[in-house]
């Protein structure tokens, strides 16, 4: 376990898969993903990496390297044209995605899960800004939420309820990430703070740009703080509801997320001198407040 990473990510780990956070590089890291972890019951290693592979290859075609933005697009068409050959019964012609299609056949996962991951990253190549709170969310619903319920029907536990509660941990962790990686985002002309939030506060791109915290951005990322631990808290009951080692995994995934949060709210949301991170300490009292 690394001791000292981000938490969590879009798909810079992606949310709800996230415990220990690599920052992958190469392909071992599929076999790597922490779900897979001595947490989750070996049956279910596999299938979470193959879930973790999907969403990690797509979300690089829409993140890494210089490639202009239709062969991006292009990449994510052709796993979206393998997902309707799973659908189809036909063999895949990616030669990993036979073994995927065997897992969605054998756990009955739903397809549109992965199409939505696929709808996300599509849109990150496209979409730079979000109007509104309720825009940032829907992106949220498409980028971290399907991950959560695939793997609540892997666990057999994908009940409404438990469904919801997921997507409020799900989303709540993909803005945690947002709010962390102000910076980085930045630098790939990306903005996830909601437009009409910075007009409220008086914060304009030329601040982010600037990396300057001054005026009223401290008041402004203490409100994205707040509002984003009032979704991560409603859905806190998935952990105590799922049992045994899912169930710890899912308590450690919440408290890592209160613990970013705790972070940017002690430097006053200066997230660009100060990125929080997670560090041995942070782990004692993750774990500490996960098991008591």
């Amino acid at each position: 376990m690394a001791p000292e990473h981000s938490f969590p990510g879009k798909i810079r780990a992606k949310p709800l898969m996230a415990i220990s956070f690599p920052d992958p590089v190469a392909v071992d890291h599929y076999e790597n993903f922490p779900v897979a972890s001595i947490l989750l019951p070996r049956r279910l290693r596999r299938p979470v990496a193959l879930i973790y592979r999907f969403a990690r290859e797509s979300d690089d075609f829409a993140d890494e390297g210089d490639a202009p933005d239709d062969e991006r697009l292009e990449r994510l068409a052709g796993f979206s044209r393998e997902l309707r050959r799973v659908e189809r019964g036909e063999p895949p012609v990616i030669p990993w995605f036979s073994e995927l299609a065997a897992v969605i056949r054998e756990h009955d996962l739903p397809l549109d899960a992965f199409h939505d991951l696929l709808s996300a990253f599509a849109q990150d190549v496209t979409v730079k800004r979000y109007a509104r709170y309720a825009d940032v969310l829907d992106y949220c619903r498409r980028s971290a939420d399907p991950i959560g319920r695939l793997l609540l029907v892997l666990y057999g536990a994908a009940t409404p309820k438990n469904l919801e509660y997921s997507s409020a941990i799900c989303s709540s962790l993909q803005l945690i990430n947002f709010w962390q990686d102000v910076a980085i985002d930045w630098r790939k002309n990306r903005v996830y703070f909601p437009q009409d939030d910075m007009r409220r506060y008086g914060i304009g791109e030329a601040q982010i740009a600037a990396g300057d915290s001054g005026g009223r951005w401290c008041e402004f990322m203490a409100f994205q703080v707040d509002r984003t631990r009032a979704l991560l808290d409603s859905g806190r009951p998935l952990g105590r509801i799922l049992k045994g080692r899912i169930g710890l995994e899912m308590r450690m995934i919440i408290a890592g997320g209160a613990r970013i949060l705790d972070k940017i709210a002690a430097v006053d949301g200066d997230v660009f001198r100060r990125r929080p991170v997670l560090t041995k300490p942070d782990w004692a009292l993750m774990l500490a407040r996960s098991l008591f």
